[in-house]
């Protein structure tokens, strides 16, 4: 998500790079690797298969035979994780049946399957087939990865199912009948849309409000939809009528609706920013109704009520709603002009709302307390609230989702923490007794292994937490092998989990991981998050640091063995403290990153996170992004660390040009880079179970070779 001779090794593979080349700080419009942009272009892709080879040959140890039965072991051995049959089965259920996508080494793509309730309470489920992806695949020579279904409830017949092409964010959508277990031709009048990004909800059986890339100036300057239009069954789509229509420089607008009993609440949202924006709801006349909330809140149905969710702070009528608090309101009240507001959930300066799902008479919630969680219950009955904390242990992650939506009040809640294998487990609304309906299988020896919980203080004393899983008593004194990852963006919190991966190749091996709390994600809700945005970006920067130098205080470790890693935005982290501190960090691996912030919003969805980071093209806002932008400051005359770059050709969220540019830059400036780019994936950097024990084989087997050496100094 290491010694190696990679100097020489990869400049080898420069070739086409180094001709006529300097070592210059690149300006936007002398940019040298620009070509490298081109996804597909034929330079390009001459580039990054040089440098698959040369990483290949590095990190499989050609022509070292004994790092060769390494590597090999070490595959074999993620392998049997990511391919492995007992893995938890999480369900959604529509209708009277319960759906699942279950991949495994027959099926590497997927089988869409179903059962009953009774059946996958069961200790074996009978599942029976709906659609083979395998099969669907070869048929019709796509890479198609799962992206999920839309069925009309409580008609429950059709779906819309949503495939991707080697699992990118753009996607195909296909009317499917569940009753024949097939797809609804388009001359039979089935909807279908070609390939892009968007959304989709039924209106009825007939209609469809739609989302998608309609031609030529139907998009943002992000690559998302800014129009939504009702689509009648048989109409063609250039006919459809407009319901909606956003800005340009918008992000995107979304369409969707929740089935509350026998009523359809269907909403359209924009987006004018990443988090900000209005919503809309349909009327059975046609007519859209704007719900007069505040900018950054975001507005559900539940019931007969309105829940809100803050992210800053409202004052109405002499009070003051706290930003990160959830508020309920009956529909007809709001309606009304009303606004006296039950509060469900109001933060404090260490807790935060990590989420909330709907059932049909009850929402659910999980609180985070410094960093550890709980699960709340808020029932509406007779008109009023009552709140309930169900068990859920300690130290561990929580996640809870409607079986039905709706629909129904059966949930679902998964339990997991460092050590202990992830459980899956059924509840019911009302019920205290969950029922255990899965554990994974124990995929490593856990028994000698603690969690701590510390904190370091970052450069402007803000304390910083995080969690550390290490071998029981005292360290090596001269430092253990040490793995931190951190992410801190988008109000995304960082949580304990189970990871056999992780266990099998790094902390079974003796090593220590690290997962840091950071400055602009959510453990500590919108303001924890709010205070690492645009001009404060690097805050989030300095708490990451600040917990590697803490780690080195604490003498848990020592920079030849302490290695980073992080994804997209934490791909950037990463970079940013290998340029900015390279001393502290022996090793560095950096998954599909941003690098490149002086053209990230020209990239793909790039537009999209302006609010994240700020717009480079107003000086005043390049000013505090420029100092920190890693491609723009890679130096010559500082020694970093070793570095593996990863990313995926057909990831259509953050542009592989990001990884590519920095891995060529790097190589340019003498500086040791190995890059590794999967042809598909998406932004997951990889879509099949042997795609993704290569790549995390990849990456762990350079992490040990690096930090876990016999003679590292």
């Amino acid at each position: 998500m290491r010694q190696l001779k990679l100097r020489g090794l990869a400049l080898a593979t420069l070739g086409l790079l180094q001709a006529g080349l300097g070592v210059a700080q690149p300006a936007a419009a002398e940019d040298p690797f620009l070509w490298l942009e081109e996804v597909q272009g034929e330079r390009a892709l001459a580039w990054v298969q040089g440098q698959n080879q040369a990483s290949l040959a590095a990190l499989q140890g050609e022509p070292n035979t004994a790092q060769q039965a390494r590597y090999a072991a070490l595959s074999q051995s993620l392998t049997e994780v990511l391919a492995s049959p007992k893995r938890l089965v999480y369900a959604q259920q529509i209708g009277g049946h319960l759906y699942n996508v279950w991949r495994d080494a027959e099926h590497p793509r997927g089988l869409w399957r179903r059962t009953t309730l009774a059946s996958y309470r069961s200790a074996a489920p009978h599942w029976e087939t709906v659609l083979d992806l395998d099969r669907l695949s070869q048929e019709e020579g796509e890479p198609w990865v799962w992206g999920g279904a839309t069925c009309l409830v409580p008609q429950t017949q059709r779906c819309l199912l949503s495939l991707s092409r080697g699992g990118g964010d753009a996607h195909v959508l296909r009317e499917f009948d569940l009753v024949t277990r097939g797809f609804v031709a388009t001359a039979a009048g089935g909807f279908s849309l070609p390939e892009a990004k968007g959304t989709v909800a039924w209106v009825d059986r007939n209609t469809l409000s739609v989302a998608t890339d309609f031609g030529p100036g139907s998009m943002t300057d992000s690559g998302y939809p800014r129009q939504v239009k009702l689509w009648q069954r048989g109409q063609p789509l250039a006919q459809a009528r407009l319901l909606f229509e956003a800005a340009p420089q918008d992000v995107s607008v979304w369409t969707w609706a929740e089935q509350i009993g026998k009523e359809r609440v269907h909403l359209i949202e924009r987006r004018s920013s990443f988090f900000a924006g209005e919503q809309h709801v349909l009327q059975k006349d046609g007519r859209l109704q704007a719900l007069a909330k505040p900018a950054d809140a975001s507005m559900s149905p539940f019931a007969d009520q309105w829940l809100i969710e803050l992210r800053s702070d409202w004052t109405l009528g002499g009070k003051t709603h706290a930003a990160g608090s959830l508020l309920a309101i009956s529909r007809a009240d709001w309606a009304a002009g009303k606004r006296e507001f039950h509060t469900l959930f109001s933060p404090t300066p260490r807790s935060s709302l990590q989420s909330h799902v709907a059932t049909r008479s009850a929402v659910l919630g999980v609180r985070m307390q410094e960093a550890r969680q709980q699960l709340l219950q808020w029932r509406y009955q007779k008109g009023r609230w009552q709140e309930t904390v169900l068990p859920a242990g300690d130290l561990g992650s929580l996640s809870v989702s409607a079986l039905a939506g709706q629909d129904g009040d059966h949930y679902l809640l998964t339990r997991s923490d460092f050590l202990s294998p992830a459980r899956l487990e059924l509840g019911q609304v009302g019920r205290a007794e969950r029922q255990r309906l899965q554990t994974l299988p124990e995929f490593f020896d856990a028994s000698g292994h603690e969690v701590q919980q510390l904190q370091a203080r970052s450069k402007d004393g803000t304390a910083v937490p995080y969690f550390i899983v290490k071998p029981r008593g005292e360290l090596p004194k001269d430092g253990a092998p040490t793995l931190l990852y951190g992410y801190g963006g988008f109000e995304i919190s960082m949580k304990p989990s189970y990871s056999g991966i992780l266990g099998r190749a790094w902390l079974s091996r003796g090593g220590v991981y690290v997962l840091a709390n950071l400055r602009g994600g959510g453990e500590f809700g919108p303001r924890w998050h709010q205070s690492a945005q645009r001009e404060h970006r690097q805050r989030s920067f300095d708490d990451f640091i600040a917990v590697a130098e803490d780690l080195i205080q604490r003498g848990i470790t020592r920079p030849a063995r302490l290695g980073i890693m992080g994804g997209s935005l934490g791909g950037l982290l990463t970079s940013v403290a290998m340029v900015q501190r390279p001393e502290l960090f022996g090793a560095v691996v950096s998954q599909v990153p941003l690098t490149d912030m002086r053209r990230y919003h020209r990239m793909l969805a790039g537009a999209s996170w302006i609010e994240e980071y700020g717009n480079p093209d107003v000086p005043e806002q390049w000013a505090y992004i420029e100092p920190y932008s890693p491609y723009q400051n890679a130096r010559a005359d500082r020694p970093y660390p070793q570095v593996l770059y990863t990313s995926s050709t057909l990831d259509d969220r953050v542009h592989p040009g990001h990884a590519r540019k920095m891995v060529a830059r790097l190589q340019v400036l003498g500086q040791p880079a190995l890059y590794w780019e999967n042809r598909e994936g998406g932004h997951a950097g990889a879509s099949t179970p042997a795609q993704q024990a290569q790549l995390w084989a990849l990456s762990y087997g350079f992490l040990q070779q690096q930090l876990m050496g016999p003679n590292k100094p």
